[in-house]
């Protein structure tokens, strides 16, 4: 586990001075037999139980007296053995020192990254889904920070880019730890619903003004978790059902949503804006704002601080700050959009 967090340059030191250490204990073995076999002419098995011996400096029972030769050989035996015994224990040594002078410095530098974290999202439970949804905001450049208890996961995070702290999700300091009184969303992904639901508890309970996302495998739990605080259930089994139902009931709609949200590189996106009290659209109808003419954009729906949806907005529909703009187009003219909510 160590060997896992440690960076892709220290492990190849250690591969390579590893193996070097067996080469060197193999070759130690067997010139000690060759040479006792050569000296003394004796079996290669008594001839490798006198190296064993002799190396290991246990002196139990010699095969034999030993002719000049055999004297000369045997000490020079165990002084090239001592010296590489000496070798490996300082090398080994050496890497449990630096290994662990690495691991807390590597683990004060993180922590200092997730105390400095700001608009973030927390997500709880590294398993198949929350693995994903990582991937996801790290595509979008989005800081987040993982909570997760399972030691195999935790070794799988150590050797990857994420911040990620090692503690129970359903506790209040670890949910602290991770800057929950900071964060813009907290993301509950673990395997039960019950642990779901306490997380939610809790979350809401540190910060009542937190948007989150709860999962939700059994369908009766979803009720339970809203009125825990979630703001959002998802059930991965309902929504997974439901998009294969779409996709043998209606082929070209599903084809055209994933090409929005889920294809990237595509001349067609759909993103989400949402109006400062200092944007230049602020206080003025969607006509007057010429976003159409202006970027090539289309204006799907409007979403009030209030959350009412306005769907297909009329032109005179009026702007407020507050007001999310849910805009269709292609990648470079939403991101002209973007300067202008601002």
């Amino acid at each position: 586990m160590i060997f896992r967090k440690l960076p892709v340059y220290i492990r190849s030191r250690i591969t390579y001075h590893g193996g070097l250490v067996l080469f060197l204990l193999f070759f130690l073995l067997a010139s000690g037999t060759l040479g006792y076999r050569i000296i003394e002419k004796w079996s290669w098995v008594d001839c490798l139980y006198m190296t064993i011996i002799t190396i290991t400096t246990v002196g139990y029972r010699e095969i034999g007296p030993l002719s000049r030769g055999g004297k000369f050989f045997t000490m020079g035996l165990i002084l090239y053995s001592v010296i590489m015994v000496a070798y490996i224990v300082g090398y080994f040594t050496k890497f449990l020192v630096e290994s662990e002078i690495f691991l807390f410095f590597g683990r004060k530098k993180l922590e200092r990254h997730i105390q400095n974290l700001k608009d973030h999202y927390i997500i709880c439970g590294f398993g198949r889904i929350g693995s994903l949804i990582c991937h996801e905001l790290q595509r979008e450049r989005k800081p987040f920070v993982i909570i997760e208890n399972d030691r195999e996961a935790i070794s799988e995070l150590g050797s990857s880019s994420y911040l990620y702290i090692h503690g129970d999700a359903t506790h209040d300091e670890t949910l602290i730890q991770a800057g929950i009184r900071r964060a813009k969303a907290l993301v509950t992904s673990v395997e039960t619903d019950a642990d779901n639901l306490f997380i939610t508890l809790t979350g809401r309970g540190l910060n009542p003004n937190l948007f989150i996302l709860s999962r939700a495998s059994d369908e009766s739990t979803e009720k339970k978790l809203l009125l825990a605080g979630a703001s959002k259930v998802v059930s991965p089994y309902k929504m997974g059902a439901q998009r294969m139902a779409n996709i043998i009931l209606r082929p070209t709609v599903v084809d055209f949503a994933e090409t929005v949200f889920q294809k990237r590189g595509l001349t067609l996106q759909i993103e989400e804006f949402t109006i400062s009290t200092t944007s230049e659209l602020a206080g003025t109808t969607l006509k007057d704002s010429r976003m159409r003419e202006r970027f090539g954009i289309m204006v799907v729906a409007i979403k009030r601080p209030s959350q009412n949806m306005i769907f297909n907005p009329s032109p005179a529909e009026l702007l407020n700050p507050g007001d999310t703009i849910i805009a269709l187009g292609e990648p470079k003219n939403l991101e002209k959009l973007v300067k202008i909510t601002k």
